[in-house]
């Protein structure tokens, strides 16, 4: 039996064979994952973010319990900073999710940036879809914590929550603009300690200014003390009625949509950009052109122009 039977037929040791697979991208890793791409898109795909030490992970944990409860099969994939010495993930406190069922109703992953920007493996899209063929009802995607506002998880997820603690303080002002661009709920995690209703006014202020110019959908706020299991129940439910509201007003279907196509054009920049490059890497007339810009005998546009214009009349 192949590998890909295996993976249809529900082995875990499979879906993590094709998971590293992708991830590492092996030679034929694109093939694979467009032969899973017909039992692609029944999965829910949650993406969970924040700065550093907002308890993005034990937020996970919690709500994958309560997908549990109600029946789901659950993915996690959690993006962690790059060890500088093996290039995997450092898995700091992944240990929370030893407690996590057996039984291959939750599956978990750790995937390393190595380097990617925004806070996501640059193969994060990749094995969402492996998990999505899988046959998984859920996937929470934790983004590293790195302390910048992560733009990438819109292209990845339906729906995004922003987590912050009272201790963000002042810093949720300098990310103000960017957060209202991915947040479609807000927690402010560790709610018991002081500041939390400090930090809560301040957001809700700026949810209201948001929805008085263009936004219909009513941002929530929700306080958790995830540690505590408190509060978990409402981002469930907040969660739930932001895409039950994409649903209903069309925007789900688009948002998707729009998704597949940034990926097709992503896939044919970065064909292109490496064809590109790699026959420019070969033009002898490479060295002697940036001779010519030092002389000031042409400039860097004419020159880019040239080397576009006669890779174009090669194809």
């Amino acid at each position: 039996m192949s590998l890909l039977e295996k993976f249809r037929l529900g082995d875990i040791r499979a879906l993590s064979r094709i998971i590293s697979h992708v991830e590492n991208r092996r030679d034929g890793y694109q093939e694979l994952l467009g032969r899973l791409y017909d039992r692609v898109g029944t999965c829910l795909r949650i993406g969970i973010t924040g700065p550093p030490g907002a308890g993005k992970s034990t937020l996970v944990n919690g709500l994958a319990r309560i997908f549990l409860k109600d029946g789901k099969k659950v993915g996690i994939i959690a993006v962690d900073p790059t060890s500088p010495f093996t290039g995997g993930a450092l898995l700091g406190d992944r240990v929370r999710m030893n407690d996590l069922p057996a039984d291959g109703s939750i599956y978990f992953r750790s995937m390393a940036t190595r380097g990617a920007t925004g806070g996501l493996a640059g193969a994060t899209d990749n094995v969402a879809v492996v998990y999505d063929s899988f046959g998984f009802d859920v996937t929470l995607i934790e983004t590293v914590g790195v302390g910048q506002v992560e733009l990438d998880i819109i292209d990845t997820c339906d729906t995004v929550t922003v987590v912050i603690v009272p201790e963000s303080g002042d810093a949720v002002q300098t990310l103000k603009a960017g957060l209202m661009e991915i947040a479609d709920v807000f927690c402010i995690n560790k709610a018991d300690r002081p500041g939390a209703e400090r930090i809560a006014a301040d957001l809700r202020m700026t949810v209201d200014t948001r929805r008085k110019t263009h936004e219909s959908w009513d941002i929530p706020l929700v306080q958790t003390q995830a540690i505590n299991d408190k509060g978990l129940d409402e981002l469930y439910r907040a969660i739930h009625s932001h895409v039950d509201f994409r649903r209903a007003d069309g925007g789900f279907d688009e948002h998707r949509r729009a998704q597949l196509e940034r990926k097709i054009r992503n896939i044919v920049k970065y064909r292109f950009q490496n064809d590109f490059l790699d026959k420019l890497a070969e033009e002898t007339r490479f060295d002697q052109a940036i001779e010519d810009i030092r002389a000031g005998k042409t400039d860097p546009f004419k020159v880019g122009d040239m080397f576009f214009e006669e890779f174009i009349s090669q194809k």
